[in-house]
């Protein structure tokens, strides 16, 4: 396949719109990452962003919307609590579970009788989702397990020959993926954490929101090629993408060292100069302390460097999960290194 690369023009935007609206594929820039994006409604053309991507067919797509009001095309529930979310939060990195519409095909949602929506913070994404004429599914533009993409060379790294256009955009501002809160229960629920943290949503709702269980669990690895994340059967149906399978590996292993900083910061020196001797190529991911919202800006990005030059193993420092962000962005750490943690 012939892959177009656009730059983020209004002509541009319009050919590429042409490209969703007739089935094809084309990957976007938003606020959190790219994104791979289908027409949502057209079960051939999700079907190819799964076959593009790699992608399980029962891990769910996020549908995109260019304005607040078609979340209406998708769920007919509109309750307080997901008016009250949108007025707060749309446009912006906070995707909402809701009860979807028989007419949203299953493919869409992995066979779920709920759809994830949001409206992207991103004039080039609402734009493109605008000039489609219908609402975009679309994951991350990335082949799946590797690190998310939050610069248009990833995408060309990873998608070139595989999809029809990409749109070569600026940087992800945010460089972590939205947070998703399912909202079809009694008490709203965080199935991914992200840079919306739960302490805006409760003071947005006056009330608690909790965390899914699945976010605590450090389980033993699975053997090799199996795909799930250790702790879920096979018939787990995630209701989020990043809740069942691998996510975010970059090629190199990875080790993460958790503790005091003083004890972090000796401790990658010591491991690093032992895998030095015996002839590895290391890389180190250490953020300054607290400074969490650049954490989640640069992670992937870091993990993409370390993987173009061909690291060995990557050392990370883990970052504070007292902060909401932290916890976030040790979300993806966690995930990236296998759950390989160093306690000093």
């Amino acid at each position: 396949m012939n892959t177009k690369i656009f730059e983020p023009t209004e002509e541009n935007l319009i050919d590429a719109a042409k490209i969703i609206a007739a089935g094809g594929l084309v990957a976007f820039p938003t606020e959190t990452v790219y994104g791979l994006g289908a027409d949502a409604m057209n079960h051939e053309a999700v079907g190819k962003v799964y076959a593009a991507k790699g992608r399980p067919s029962d891990n769910p797509m996020i549908v995109h919307v260019a304005r607040a009001s078609d979340i209406s095309l998708l769920t007919s529930e509109l309750s307080k609590t997901i008016v009250t979310l949108i007025d707060t939060f749309w446009p912006g990195p906070l995707t909402l579970i809701v009860k979807r519409k028989p007419n949203v095909p299953d493919v869409t949602t992995g066979g779920l009788d709920t759809v994830g929506v949001r409206l992207p913070d991103s004039d080039i994404a609402r734009k493109l989702i605008e000039y489609s004429g219908c609402p975009i599914a679309a994951p991350s533009a990335n082949l799946s397990g590797s690190p998310s993409p939050t610069r248009a060379q990833h995408c060309i790294d990873d998608l070139d020959g595989r999809v029809d256009c990409i749109i070569k955009g600026p940087d992800c501002r945010v460089g972590i993926e939205s947070t998703v809160l399912d909202v079809t229960g009694d008490v709203p629920t965080i199935l991914r954490p992200g840079i919306i943290t739960a302490e805006q949503i409760s003071a947005a709702l006056d009330m608690e929101v909790e965390y899914d269980k699945s976010l605590f669990v450090r389980p033993e690895a699975r053997p090799s090629g199996a795909g799930l994340d250790a702790g879920f059967s096979a018939d787990f149906k995630p209701k989020s993408p990043g809740m069942k399978y691998k996510h975010y590996a970059p090629k190199a292993d990875m080790i993460i060292v958790e503790g005091a900083r003083d004890r972090v910061e000796a401790e990658i020196q010591r491991l690093k100069g032992l895998n030095e001797g015996i002839g590895n190529k290391v890389g180190v991911i250490l953020f300054e302390e607290k400074a969490f919202v650049e954490a989640a800006h640069e992670f992937f990005a870091d993990l993409r460097e370390m993987d173009k030059t061909g690291v060995d193993l990557i050392l990370a420092g883990a970052l504070s999960d007292t902060s909401q962000v932290g916890f976030a962005v040790m979300n993806r750490m966690l995930k990236s290194a296998g759950y390989n943690i160093v306690k000093v």
